[in-house]
Parts: C-alpha cells; structure tokens; sequence
C-alpha cells in the first residue's frame, strides 16, 4: 500500500515568514511604505468569492487591533512629480516657493525658508484626481461574467469635465 520511496520536495527557496512584507515591497498599486490602499469600490467590485475571503480576513484583522486607537484617514489620489515641473499652485501644496535671485537664476525654498537643494532633482507626491470610479461595479459594465474587471488603459492627465445636460 505504502511505497518505500522517499517523499517528493519541491527544491525552491523555503516559504517567507514575512509573506505579506515581501508581497507589499513589489510595489503594487496603492502602496507606499506606510501604508496599502484599498479603493472601496474595487473590494465591492470583487467577485462573490474574493469577497467572502476578504471579509473574513478584514473581521480577523480588526478583531486583532480594535483595541488600538484607530483614527479617520484622509486617502489623497497623488502622483510623483519633480519640484521643478509643479505650478505655483502644487508648489504650495507641497510647502515649497520659487524666488528669482538676484543673479536671475530660480531658487526653490521650503516653508521654512530654507533652500532646496537639487530641485532637479527632488520628487514630491502632489494630489491628483481620483482615475478610479467612486461606483466601480456600476461604471464598469465591461465585466465579464466570471467577474473579473476589463483592464483598462490609465489616463494621463486631468480627467474630462462633463457638461450638464442641455435643457
């Protein structure tokens, strides 16, 4: 009944013990080092399935925490940008100025008033509008039937402006 040979082993690296790390340091969308981001409506949007496991895993997870003081979060759309190419506007929002020296030449400051060095060179994150729709499910109504969302091509650049309807 038993065979005596020995037990096949996969030969690949042993598992992470830090698997959520490792996959969060790929980078995907929406994360940065402190913090990963999920839209609301792409999770609602999610199939049936996906969305049993998520729950169950998000319950787990806050049961684990909820006695941490928790604050609201402010989720802010934002894009890397150079110091160099942002308008006043961005400027201002990042805590940054621009002054004309008095050899004419442009120098950025920061709100302390403290030169920036290489502006050149430093990137900032500056808000932008949000590309994903607030009613995922509803907007896309390319999904094919298994559930899984049409990948879509990103936008660059503003959003269109729709115009009120015509009466």
């Amino acid at each position: 009944m038993f065979t005596p040979d020995p037990i096949q082993r996969h030969a690949g690296p042993p598992a992470s013990s830090t698997p959520v790390r490792d996959y969060l340091n790929t980078q995907p969308p929406g994360v940065d080092a402190g913090y990963a981001v999920l839209p609301r409506s792409l999770v609602e949007a999610m199939p049936l399935p996906w969305q049993q496991q998520m729950t169950h895993l998000l319950s787990e997870f806050h049961r684990s925490f909820a006695h941490l003081g928790w604050p609201v979060y402010r989720v802010v759309p934002s894009r890397r940008e150079r110091l160099v190419d942002l308008d006043e506007e961005q400027l201002a929002e990042v805590g940054a100025i621009v002054e004309i020296d008095a050899d004419g030449d442009l120098v950025y400051r920061d709100r302390n008033g403290t030169r920036i060095d290489d502006p050149e060179n430093r990137v900032v994150l500056v808000s932008v509008l949000d590309p994903i729709p607030g009613d995922y499910a509803n907007a896309n109504q390319n999904t094919p039937a298994r559930g899984f969302p049409v990948p879509q091509q990103p936008q660059s650049g503003p959003l269109p402006v729709q115009s009120p309807p015509q009466r």
